[in-house]
């Protein structure tokens, strides 16, 4: 087996990151590199191996057919050095240093808060980095280990590992909503409420996901406003602006107390599980495994 220098290493790494992100600046991002020191590493490469692996133009980078052949090789050994340092976890003890994720309102309230305490607990190594927000982001490029979103979310070049079960969708309104404005038998009646519009990652407004199998159906709901977060569509349901749209398990509590009710609950859609994700190509960061472990404990009984 050919013995391999650490700059060829670097280098080899350096060109899967520009092969796969098709793009010298998002690979620089990855690895924490500047654009010109790739590129140097880049040109040291072909000219060390005499091949061309990279078309470059101004607006995109492209392999060639020796590039993408040498780059889906070297992803799959990567992947290997990647599962095997891994598994030295086991040996290393409790993990430290920081962890940086990235997770939706929701799943931050109903999957990384209640797990906190006890990580904490067992984990006080771990630097937690977390940012809550539901647009839709790009971790590698924004500098995330990882981040959660519902399954169908996920990118497809992504580890994405399940941390719930399938997910129930209900519509819900206020008591009081419901004596003044009636409650609506079939989904068509949605259409003669207001209803708490809900504007999803790609600022698009969500069309309301109802039944399920050959009796699933989109509804394009009206309503007085919209918002982008879950918290205060809830809240404006409970003050009885309108209904609103939402996991049920988010308003479970609210469900209990009487501050809402659930309506059309045979229309109730089971919707995809939330994911955990994060790039395949690299070490699992430190408390990442053990993170995801503590919320499917909690999650998946």
């Amino acid at each position: 087996m050919p013995a391999f220098t650490r700059s060829e290493l670097a280098d080899l790494n350096v060109f899967v990151a520009v092969a796969r992100r098709r793009s010298f600046r998002q690979a620089a991002i990855e690895l924490g590199l500047t654009t010109s020191a790739l590129s140097h590493s880049i040109k040291n490469l072909e000219t060390r191996l005499g091949v061309k692996l990279l078309n470059r133009t101004s607006r995109s980078v492209v392999p060639t057919a020796a590039g993408s052949a040498l780059a889906d090789k070297l992803e799959r050994g990567f992947q290997a050095i990647g599962d095997a340092l891994g598994e030295l976890d086991v040996y290393r003890g409790v993990p430290a240093g920081r962890l940086r994720i990235n997770v939706p309102r929701d799943a931050s309230r109903l999957l990384v808060g209640p797990v906190l305490p006890d990580f904490f607990a067992t984990y006080p190594d771990v630097q937690l980095e977390i940012t809550v927000e539901d647009r839709l982001v790009d971790i590698v490029a924004d500098g995330y280990d990882a981040g959660i979103r519902y399954g169908g979310t996920v990118p497809q070049d992504m580890v994405a590992v399940a941390l719930t079960r399938p997910l129930r969708w209900v519509v819900v309104g206020s008591p009081d909503y419901l004596s003044r404005h009636g409650r609506p038998s079939q989904p068509t009646d949605l259409l003669r409420h207001a209803c708490v519009r809900m504007r999803i990652g790609d600022n698009s407004l969500y069309k309301w996901e109802l039944g399920g199998g050959n009796e699933a159906c989109e509804i394009d709901v009206p309503g007085p406003m919209s918002v982008n977060e879950t918290e205060t569509s809830v809240q404006a349901a409970i003050d009885g602006v309108g209904l609103a749209y939402c996991l049920e398990r988010r308003v479970s509590e609210e469900l209990k107390a009487g501050k809402l009710e659930v309506v059309l609950a045979e229309w109730a859609a089971v919707g995809v599980p939330f994911f955990v994700y994060y790039p395949s190509r690299r070490q699992m960061p430190p408390g990442l495994r053990q993170l995801i472990d503590s919320i499917r404990a909690a999650n998946l009984p």
